[in-house]
């Protein structure tokens, strides 16, 4: 299964390399949005920083996953359908979209932080909370965009159907980020950071045994 996992990822990044205008749109949006939020505020409480940097990456998350699925075309779905197990397709699309969200977040995090004053004090514990975050992100949208993808391909939907996961996790992040204010950590969070990795393993578990149903559809 694995074999066929590589093959989908490998076939996914291909597209994406012929399609760099959707990636460039992406990125561009990502771009935008901070020079928004750097015309907008003068100055920025570090709580504020924070809750911005997060909700930023977002709405980055929803627009860079949204097509995971529906840009597949109903022909093509019949292709994977007869080469590959369903769980390589979901298992595949979970890698893919965590790895472009890692990409994105890195991306957001350096630009974000070089035009908007940084209040950050712990850098590499801020670093390992995005990524963390970032995975987070690819992996709850995409299950939500295999689900979305069945019902006239809506981008609402997927995001309405994605609210009861992301925003436990949106909480999580920003209590995890506020700690990186601090000059000294005294008390490390792990707790907060076992529950969101619960949370992702607790999605991934869902995708591999929910998708071979709905890709039967």
């Amino acid at each position: 299964m694995w074999q066929e996992v590589r093959a989908l990822i490998l076939k996914d990044v291909t597209l994406e390399w012929r399609q760099r205008y959707a990636f460039s749109g992406i990125m561009l949006y990502l771009a935008v949005t901070i020079f928004l939020v750097y015309i907008s505020f003068i100055e920025m409480d570090p709580v504020v920083w924070v809750t911005m940097f997060w909700i930023i990456l977002l709405f980055t998350a929803v627009n860079a996953v949204a097509k995971s699925f529906m840009q597949e075309s109903s022909g093509r779905q019949l292709y994977y359908y007869s080469i590959a197990h369903p769980r390589a397709v979901i298992l595949a699309k979970l890698i893919y979209n965590s790895g472009m969200m890692l990409l994105l977040a890195t991306m957001g995090m350096l630009l974000y932080t070089m035009v908007n004053k940084s209040p950050i004090s712990q850098i590499p514990y801020f670093v390992m909370v995005v990524l963390l975050g970032s995975v987070s992100f690819g992996l709850a949208f995409t299950m939500m965009s295999a689900i979305a993808s069945k019902a006239n391909q809506s981008v609402a939907l997927m995001a309405i159907l994605s609210l009861p996961f992301i925003i436990p996790v949106l909480l999580l992040l920003i209590k995890l980020t506020q700690t990186a204010l601090l000059n000294h950590v005294e008390f490390f969070p792990l707790q907060d950071f076992v529950l969101l990795f619960s949370l992702d393993v607790i999605m991934v578990v869902m995708a591999v045994l929910l998708f071979p149903y709905l890709w039967r559809e």
